[in-house]
């Protein structure tokens, strides 16, 4: 599976439990960091939960290791290492604190569905 096709599989799994604006971006080029973020947001801590636990569960099926994942217990920004895949689901009120789109604002935005 290529890079580009798990921020997908990452972006589905967020969108099936109604994550809110789900954004791809491609820093490939930008940043060392990774080639792709994955941002969304929900607007509690159990949904934010839920959203990884899909997301999570998703990688798992698919067989792409993950590399670790942060934050799940406040679940305000947690972040979940794919290796060159870096998802960030955020609770909204971090979201707009951090605004990840406007710092990596030189970052493609791929269409989400």
């Amino acid at each position: 599976m290529s890079l580009v096709e798990i921020a997908y599989l990452a972006a589905t799994a967020a969108e099936e439990k109604k994550a809110h604006n789900v954004t791809i971006l491609d820093i490939r080029g930008i940043s060392t960091i990774a080639d792709y973020f994955v941002i969304c947001h929900g607007t509690t801590e159990r949904q934010v939960q839920a959203i990884v636990k899909n997301i999570r569960g998703k990688i798992q099926e698919a067989n792409i290791p993950c590399l670790g994942i942060e934050g799940i217990r406040e679940a305000r920004w947690v972040l979940i290492d794919l290796g060159d895949v870096v998802v960030h689901v955020f609770h909204k009120e971090e979201r707009d604190y951090y605004d990840l789109e406007r710092l990596w604002g030189d970052a493609e935005s791929l269409h989400v569905q």
